[in-house]
């Protein structure tokens, strides 16, 4: 098996991942995945597509992430770590559809509308 590559999305992040079999080390922008994300709830997101399929120290996974948020930035590498698995082994695809990681989250932030505030909100109404 050689490199896979694949790309996931989430909000304004874009993360691109890079697989190779190895002993389950995950590289964030040439950061530790924990040295890059220091919460441990972001830490547990980019390993739950893994440890769902009991791959976590099967695969060496580099990560190029960009744009958005932590959070945002933790989603778009799950999802791209669930792309490569399914590409890995038709049967890694039910664990993960079940578990909604396959699942691109389309919500983004709604635009801001002339005459208003924000994007809902309206400025203050004054009667006189």
């Amino acid at each position: 098996m050689e490199v896979i590559n694949t790309i996931g999305r989430r909000k304004t992040s874009v993360a691109r991942i890079y697989m190779t079999p190895g002993k389950g080390d995950i590289t964030v922008n040439n950061k530790d995945v924990a040295v890059y994300f220091p919460v441990d709830i972001m830490q547990i997101i980019v390993k739950q597509p893994l440890n769902t399929v009991e791959a976590a120290d099967k695969f060496d996974i580099k990560v190029n992430v960009d744009g958005g948020g932590i959070k945002g930035q933790a989603e778009a590498i799950r999802l791209a770590i669930s792309r490569a698995l399914c590409e890995i082994d038709a049967e890694n695809r039910p664990p993960l559809k079940k578990e909604g990681f396959l699942t691109r989250d389309a919500r983004m932030v709604e635009r801001k509308k002339p005459g208003r505030k924000k994007a809902r909100k309206k400025f203050q109404f004054s009667k006189r």
